[in-house]
């Protein structure tokens, strides 16, 4: 099995696992593979059959699923919400967020696109206003911002901490969203013969985030393994909450449904009767 993940904090549990060969036994030879790219990147691989799950962005996965890709959503990963830190260069002139401007997306239908149009409908800009620079990977925005071919950039607070750090970006806002960060989400045909050796391999994954959330050393190992300093990995820590809960999150799941009705992402129809594994 073939699953995808941003090479972030948040999946080290998964990268441990395997390392410690947990999913022996499980009948499924698990690869993990870096998505530098997102969401997006990854839904489209997994509509591609070049992955088999995805460990994604709630919005981008229901987003992807309402416009027909055929994959299901099997649990929740990270319940807590994800906080995206609004982004600027810092020897730049934008000192605020603002209607119209230029934002550095990685593709559209990325997170960083979403939920771009999610802080601007919330501040009452108007989407349409909006022009999206795509800039592939995080290395590509800080390029984009650099050379001034974006205004703002928005990304997982934690992840950019290090270039707010070092001067690079400025961060001149945050937006968190009401919803769970990350679910897993994978190819209907897959599931419909392995649907239970995958939460098999979700359960094993969950005792490993289970383990980071408790260890004693588990900040100098991400801090470590991520290139955050270890007070920032600390507080991170601190906040998230992985969980493996297979029921379907139907409140928020309904939240981010209307949110893409209003962004006209999806259409003015679309419910979320085929989005969990199951219905």
């Amino acid at each position: 099995m073939r699953i995808g993940g941003v090479p972030e904090h948040f999946n080290l549990p998964w990268k441990l696992a395997i390392a410690d060969n947990a999913f022996a036994g499980t009948g499924l030879d698990v690869e993990f593979i870096d998505y530098p790219g997102g969401t997006g990147a990854m839904t489209a691989a997994l509509r591609d059959h070049e992955l088999e799950a995805a460990i994604v962005l709630t919005e981008g996965a229901v987003l992807d699923i309402l416009n027909g890709s055929g994959n299901r959503l099997v649990s929740i990963y990270v319940e807590s919400p994800l906080v995206w830190g609004i982004h600027v260069a810092a020897g730049g002139p934008v000192t605020a967020v603002k209607e119209g401007q230029r934002v550095a997306i990685s593709r559209f239908g990325s997170g960083s696109h979403l939920i771009a149009v999610v802080d601007a409908m919330m501040r009452g800009f108007a989407p349409a206003t909006m022009e999206f620079v795509v800039v592939d990977t995080i290395d590509g925005a800080r390029t984009a911002l650099a050379e001034g071919r974006a205004d703002i950039f928005l990304w997982e607070r934690q992840m950019t901490q290090p270039l707010v750090d070092s001067g690079e970006f400025r961060r001149i806002g945050e937006r968190e969203v009401p919803w769970p960060a990350f679910v897993t989400s994978a190819r209907n045909d897959f599931l419909e013969t392995n649907a239970d050796a995958l939460r098999t391999v979700l359960a094993i994954v969950a005792t490993y985030c289970q383990k980071l959330k408790d260890g004693e050393e588990s900040t100098q190992l991400i801090s470590d393994a991520c290139g955050i300093a270890q007070a920032d990995a600390e507080r991170w820590l601190a906040g998230v909450r992985w969980t493996n809960d297979g029921q379907q999150p139907t409140a928020a799941l309904e939240r981010i449904t209307s949110a893409l009705i209003s962004q006209g992402a999806v259409e003015p129809t679309a419910t979320i009767d085929k989005v969990w594994c199951g219905n």
